[in-house]
């Protein structure tokens, strides 16, 4: 009884605390006209749990509207940091982040976030039909997204012939944690989902690392495809992901 309690009480404290960054907030500006240039200004950040250990040092980073940067190096060099602070999981240690030179920490969580999109190394997809699945990334009502625009985000992440080609198209069941599909075919429906929302800034991070070469190809198709016309950054973990990007 005593451990039940003690538990209770931590739940209750971890229900109660109130994170640093509230997505729920309605503070803040609200983006609007935005083109995605996307700069890091004199930005140092050290993660919370290692407050000792500096991960960026005054880092200045400029990647303009329509651009498609890459970021190689080494692991722990500070790569995926640079995601994170895009999407405001963290805030910078020091130094400001700026899209469309507004400083992201006064833009409304929320808001700012239906601008930016992204696509992570392990998909994550959930018991339901591929239509349900990639709805989840749109930043509207999902009965407001038209046919059109779920067959244009899949177009554009090449995965659209392949829903076509199975019985129930949009409506087939993916499975448990996509358990249906394939690696490369589960990654793509990521992408259609990160796109349905045709977000101004698209994220990648090491995107194809965990596909086989044959999936990472068609894979790495897709992001090209889906980078064409908005600033793109993306995390990559071999030089031969990079190619088409603009600068590394």
């Amino acid at each position: 009884m005593s451990s039940a309690t003690a538990a209770a009480s931590d739940i209750i404290d971890l229900l109660d605390s109130k994170p640093e960054i509230d997505a729920q907030s309605k503070s803040g500006r609200i983006p609007e006209d935005l083109r995605g240039r996307v700069r890091f200004e004199n930005v140092q950040f050290c993660y919370p749990t290692r407050p000792g250990v500096r991960v960026l040092r005054k880092l200045d980073l400029t990647v303009e509207p329509g651009t498609y940067v890459a970021l190689v190096g080494e692991s722990g060099c500070g790569k995926s940091t640079i995601i994170q602070l895009i999407e405001r999981f963290y805030d910078p240690s020091d130094g400001s982040i700026y899209l469309d030179e507004q400083p992201i920490s006064e833009l409304t969580v929320s808001e700012y976030r239906k601008h930016i999109s992204l696509v992570s190394q392990e998909p994550t997809l959930y018991a339901g039909t591929i239509r349900f699945n990639v709805l989840l990334g749109a930043a509207k009502p999902s009965w407001q997204v038209t046919q059109e625009e779920i067959e244009e985000a899949c177009r554009n992440a090449n995965i659209l012939d392949f829903i076509n080609s199975l019985p129930d198209g949009f409506e087939t069941q993916v499975g448990g944690k996509g358990s249906q599909l394939s690696g490369g075919q589960k990654q793509r429906i990521a992408i259609a989902r990160a796109l349905i929302r045709n977000p101004k800034v698209l994220l990648l991070d090491e995107a194809t690392s965990a596909l086989d070469s044959t999936s990472e190809k068609v894979v790495q198709s897709a992001l090209d495809q889906a980078a064409k016309g908005r600033t793109t950054i993306a995390i990559a973990h071999r030089l031969s992901t990079t190619q088409n990007a603009d600068r590394m």
